[in-house]
């Protein structure tokens, strides 16, 4: 696929946030460690007052809720994304404040000057860039010299592996973005920072509802071939994966956190 298709095709699966609120909403309702990926992400920022912070491909803003004191002690905040649909949604979500900005900002050419932020965020979206190592050198750019970035991603090992197991009769392959992942993350992004750690976040779905697992499924862009099969049809596959009325189904999401040297 061309650069420019790709680009096209997560301009467009981002456009609104209805296919990205329904994953979130299966992940907030049936999650198994009830801190929740979002809590777990912000617990590890190392975010003090004065700080100036960029975060790139912010989605809806949804991860910034309850957490007024982080964002309070920012000097700065830029909430960025790729999509100004998500971009309208965050600024919906979190409303407006003296020391926060939205931006449409595209990260592998972020219009900022050289080392001007304390901490980048990039989550759930380096696996989208086109060019990934022009994204993380231009974040690399803006940040302080000792600044640190901060990058949550999801493993080769998780729902949809476990997913294209089970559906891989009707076509189902596990085809999910592998660009940056748990797996090989470090080694992409040591070339550009130094300290860089992984964290394991420990979690699984414990779904009760197949409905709601059926219409997680149909968001997914991986899972076009399914479009003509009935919905039903699909429910009956799970249901014989279900224990004692639960649907176990793994996840795996961590994050990296990098210091600029």
């Amino acid at each position: 696929m061309s650069t420019i298709n790709n680009q096209k095709n997560v301009k467009e699966q981002y456009a609104s946030a209805g296919n990205l609120n329904t994953r979130i909403s299966i992940h907030q309702k049936y999650s198994t460690n009830k801190m929740g990926f979002g809590n777990w992400i912000f617990s590890n920022y190392k975010i003090t007052k004065g700080m100036k912070v960029l975060e790139l491909g912010c989605g809806t803003g949804d991860m910034w809720k309850g957490h007024d004191d982080l964002m309070k002690a920012c000097s700065k905040l830029v909430l960025s994304d790729f999509s100004e649909g998500m971009l309208e949604n965050a600024k919906t979500n979190i409303g407006s404040d003296a020391n926060v900005e939205y931006r449409v900002i595209d990260i592998q050419n972020i219009p900022f000057e050289a080392e001007v932020f304390d901490v980048v965020i990039a989550n759930m979206m380096l696996y989208h860039v086109p060019d990934i190592a022009r994204g993380l050198s231009e974040v690399r750019r803006v940040l302080k010299k000792g600044g640190a970035f901060y990058s949550a991603t999801f493993g080769e090992h998780g729902i949809i592996e476990y997913l294209s197991k089970i559906l891989g009769t009707y076509g189902v392959e596990d085809n999910v973005n592998k660009n940056f992942t748990l797996q090989n993350g470090k080694q992409i992004l040591e070339p550009f920072f130094s300290d860089v750690q992984k964290l394991n976040y420990e979690d699984s779905l414990a779904v009760t509802e197949l409905d709601d697992l059926i219409e997680y499924i149909y968001s997914l862009s991986s899972m076009t071939t399914l479009s003509t099969i009935p919905k039903i049809e699909i429910c009956d596959i799970l249901a014989k994966q279900m224990e004692d009325g639960v649907l176990v189904v793994p996840k795996e999401y961590g994050m990296f956190c990098c210091r600029k040297n």
